[in-house]
């Protein structure tokens, strides 16, 4: 016990066992990330097999919405296995969470799509998707709880932070085994059965996951407060229920996490599906230059982490969550300019102008069976897809939707007006035309994609999310008491990065789709990310030098 304290003093350096704490921790953690962005990576891939077709940008919007129902169910699982943790143990609990994570996951990989069971493939999914949640939600807390518990305290920043990069790492492990079976084989095999190889993948890394955490022990400082009875009986009462450790976890949500989750997911999958989507960049490249970024930026997690030690948490979120509020407009506009020239040219140089009552248009997030779309929702859609933006205008009279393209046509060098009424069989035909005609750019030129700049942008965004994510796991752990801190931090940080942060995409696709415009869906992690900025920097103070083995604020 007295090497223990020395340790977690910061007296003496961590002993092999400790760095096995760290190193298991983290292993299990990059498994677990792995397992929840395989859905997030393939979420395009999966509208065309998991759901009907007809509307393409409401099929996309149902595959984001099941990616969501997984981030949604996240805080549910911090409140179940944040109590275990807090009333049995941290190891334990996130040896459970592993198992449901990882057999949830390979049962995506044995999921009939939906030609072969219809709508029973999207409610199995969603259901895989919840079990996903529920463990995600329960193994973040206990992993950065139990590593903090081990820690010094002048390092406690630095060595949760190899936690912090678990999630990027996954994230880049997912991307390199997904690139790896569309490269291995055919559109066609990887369409129809070798899209499952990554979830089949998962059950190997089950196995090595929980073999490394089972030579785990308890943290010494949740051994202590047993030791002496100090443990809460009634976890989530304590945490949300009691004052100020209640005020403490609003607090850590709207002035911590919630901005932090937005900015992460928007430097990491916004950007992803942003590429991939709006700039038709193919999935190969867009693969290959996320994971560049990631790769150059995963060591600023344990940069901030270990800045956190010297200098404290609070300041470095805020300043992220600020400069990224600040700068995504200009930084996506100029992904475009880099990226694909020749659309940023197009829609410089052609006006498109919708006419609708916007009464007719509907701000869909979850499609269901028996959702319904206007004229208007559908020449919405089919801009939408093509990445453009668009004008919309009062209606004419007696017309549902009238769309008009005007431009210069690239050949003849005269202006054009091409005008769509309605929309019915021929509508997205002539659409198509119109823009065909005046050389509208299907797919980004990968010969004319300025890769150092591009690559340069995505870096950027990254270190924006090392920034508010490498120092938060230490910050969340020492705001809360020892007794409760499992509990008291999982919730705040999941429904930050859960509910705020995940449910990004779909919230943004769904804001681009009605607004005709391809930036507008930044409006809400700017709005969320200046939110927390104003909170974060009024009400809440640094914690780098507490006491973690306290049980009271």
């Amino acid at each position: 016990m007295a090497l223990a304290t020395e340790q977690l003093a910061g007296k003496a350096p961590l002993t092999k066992d400790e760095r096995l704490v760290i190193i298991a921790s983290s292993v299990g953690t990059v498994f677990e990330w792995y397992d929840f962005y395989l859905y997030a990576t393939l979420a395009p891939f999966f509208a065309a097999l998991f759901f009907p077709k007809g509307n393409e940008t409401a099929a996309l919007l149902s595959a984001f919405a099941a990616y969501a129902a997984g981030f949604l169910v996240r805080p549910f699982g911090a409140l179940v296995f944040g109590r275990i943790g807090d009333l049995i143990g941290r190891k334990y609990t996130f040896l459970v969470t592993i198992m449901v994570m990882g057999l949830s996951t390979f049962g995506v990989g044995l999921l009939p799509t939906f030609t072969s069971i219809g709508w029973w493939a999207p409610i199995i999914m969603v259901s895989l998707r919840l079990l996903q949640g529920l463990a995600l939600g329960g193994e973040y807390g206990g992993a950065a709880t139990y590593v903090a518990e081990h820690s010094a305290s002048n390092r406690r920043g630095y060595n949760t932070s190899w936690i912090q990069t678990t999630a990027t790492v996954g994230f880049f492990l997912c991307l390199g085994i997904i690139l790896a079976c569309r490269q291995g084989l055919s559109k066609e095999a990887f369409a129809t059965w070798g899209w499952r190889i990554p979830f089949w993948v998962s059950i190997l890394l089950l196995g090595v996951s929980v073999w490394i955490r089972l030579k785990l022990h308890e943290s010494p400082v949740f051994q202590k407060m047993k030791a002496e009875g100090k443990g809460s009986k009634a976890p989530l009462t304590d945490s949300f229920l009691k004052y100020p450790n209640n005020k403490y976890a609003l607090l850590a949500l709207l002035g911590a996490t919630a901005g932090q989750g937005v900015v992460w997911y928007t430097g990491q999958f916004y950007a992803l599906f942003f590429l991939q989507i709006t700039l038709k960049v193919d999935y190969q490249t867009t693969y290959l230059l996320i994971g560049a970024s990631l790769l150059l930026g995963t060591p600023f997690f344990i940069f901030f982490g270990w800045l956190s030690d010297k200098i404290g948490r609070l300041k470095i979120i805020m300043a992220g969550c600020l400069i990224a509020a600040l700068t995504f407009f200009p930084m996506f506009k100029a992904l475009t300019h880099y990226v694909n020239p020749a659309l940023e040219t197009f829609q410089n140089t052609t006006e498109i102008v919708v006419a609708a009552n916007p009464a007719d248009e509907n701000f869909v997030l979850f499609v269901m069976p028996n959702t319904k779309f206007s004229e208007v929702d559908r020449v919405n859609d089919f801009f939408a897809k093509q990445g453009l933006n668009v004008k919309k205008v009062a209606p004419e009279a007696g017309k549902s939707v009238v769309a008009t393209i005007t431009g210069k046509n690239p050949t003849t060098g005269q202006i054009t007006s091409t005008r769509v009424e309605g929309w019915n069989p021929g509508s997205e035909k002539a659409l198509k035309q119109a823009l065909t005609d005046l050389g509208y750019p299907k797919e980004a030129d990968k010969s004319k994609i300025n890769y150092p700049m591009t690559l340069l942008i995505l870096f950027v965004f990254l270190i924006y999310v090392t920034m508010v994510y490498g120092p938060i796991a230490a910050f969340l752990v020492e705001l809360f008491p020892t007794n409760i801190r499992y509990t008291s931090m999982s919730l705040p940080y999941h429904i930050g990065n859960g509910w705020f942060g995940g449910m990004l995409p779909l919230f943004a696709t769904a804001i681009v789709a009605l607004k005709g415009n391809i930036y507008y869906g930044l409006w809400y992690p700017v709005i969320v990310a200046i939110m927390t900025f104003v909170i974060g920097t009024l009400f809440l103070k640094e914690t780098k030098d507490r006491d973690i083995s306290t049980y009271q604020h």
